[in-house]
């Protein structure tokens, strides 16, 4: 019989701390919407040809008007011990410092002819940003 209670006991706790889809919903409506809108506006202009960096800013623009990409580190931050530490990696300032260099050197290059080595440069551009985030994540669960 204490063992019963003791699983009662435990199954009460855990539901103090899960969340209900219905509760989600309610807390989280405004940016699941400008997420259907974001990616109904992709689907749509890449249906119609539309030019991609036109595509690019719009989304950025209506992401940031919307709060979409903050919405979505908060749903992100829900996940249970890894979570919240996705989410400080995403918001470093090096991590974005590092990005944003990559790109700007990825426009310069490809004006100056070397398209081919920008693609390779880019891709380990990524693997040192996702090693970077994978390293900051271990080392804070261990």
């Amino acid at each position: 019989m204490p063992d019963q209670l003791k699983l009662d006991k435990n199954i009460k706790q855990l539901k103090q701390f899960t969340i209900t889809f219905k509760f989600f919903f309610q807390a989280f409506w405004r940016t699941i919407l400008a997420w259907i809108l974001i990616v109904t506006f992709i689907v749509i202009a890449v249906h119609y040809g539309v030019d991609k960096s036109v595509i690019g800013g719009s989304v950025v623009i209506i992401g940031i008007v919307s709060n979409a990409f903050i919405g979505l580190l908060n749903i992100l931050s829900l996940v249970p011990l890894i979570g919240p530490i996705v989410v400080k990696v995403l918001a470093l300032p090096f991590f974005w410092l590092i990005n944003a260099l990559g790109y700007f050197a990825s426009i310069l290059a490809i004006k100056k002819g070397y398209s081919k080595d920008v693609i390779n440069y880019r891709i380990l551009t990524i693997v040192l940003l996702i090693g970077i985030a994978i390293g900051f994540v271990l080392g804070k669960i261990f």
